[in-house]
C-alpha cells in the first residue's frame, strides 16, 4: 500500500519526475520535509480536487538539489522544501481557468503561478501552487511565459 500525504495523493506521485527517471536522479523526500508535503495537500490540493472535480495531476512535487539543478530551478525552490506543486487537471477546467478559481478561492496558498500557458490553448501549461507552515500566507499570484529571451513572470493571473 503506498504512504499517502492526504486521501488523494501519495508519496510516490509527489515525488516522481520524468526528468529524474531519464537522468538516474534519486528524488526521495526528506522524512523531515513531509509534514509540509502534507500540510500542501490537505490544505490545497484536496480542496482544488473537491472543488473542481479532480482528478488533479502533480506533474512535479518535490524535487531532490540535484533534480532542481537539472531542471534549472532555483536551490531555494518551494520545491525543495515539499511546499509546492505544478498541478493540472486532465480532465477538468484549463489551467487558466484553475489558477483564476484558486485566486478567488479562499484557500490559503503561498504563491500561485499560471506558468507557460499560451492564449488558444487550455491545455498548455501548468498551475504552480504552494503553502508553507513557516509563515502566514502571501497569496501571491504570478503568470509566467515562456519566450525566446527566457522565462517572464508577470503579477497577477493574465491569460
Amino acid at each position: 500500500m503506498p504512504e499517502m500525504l492526504s486521501p488523494h495523493f501519495s508519496r510516490a506521485e509527489f515525488e516522481q519526475s520524468a526528468t529524474a527517471a531519464a537522468r538516474n536522479i534519486v528524488n526521495r523526500m526528506p522524512s523531515e520535509l513531509l509534514p509540509a508535503a502534507r500540510a500542501l495537500c490537505v490544505q490545497i490540493l484536496e480542496p482544488i480536487r473537491a472543488a473542481l472535480g479532480g482528478p488533479v495531476l502533480i506533474n512535479s512535487g518535490y524535487r531532490s538539489l540535484a533534480l532542481n539543478r537539472a531542471i534549472g530551478s532555483k536551490d531555494n525552490s518551494q520545491h525543495r522544501r515539499g511546499e509546492a506543486a505544478d498541478i493540472a487537471l486532465p480532465l477538468g477546467p484549463s489551467n487558466a481557468d484553475v489558477a483564476r478559481w484558486i485566486l478567488a478561492s479562499d484557500l490559503p496558498f503561498d504563491q500561485l503561478i499560471l506558468e507557460a500557458h499560451r492564449a488558444g490553448d487550455p491545455r498548455s501549461g501548468w498551475v504552480h501552487i504552494s503553502y508553507t507552515l513557516r509563515r502566514p500566507p502571501r497569496r501571491q499570484a504570478l503568470t509566467m511565459t515562456i519566450a525566446s529571451h527566457g522565462a517572464t513572470y508577470r503579477p497577477g493571473i493574465v491569460a
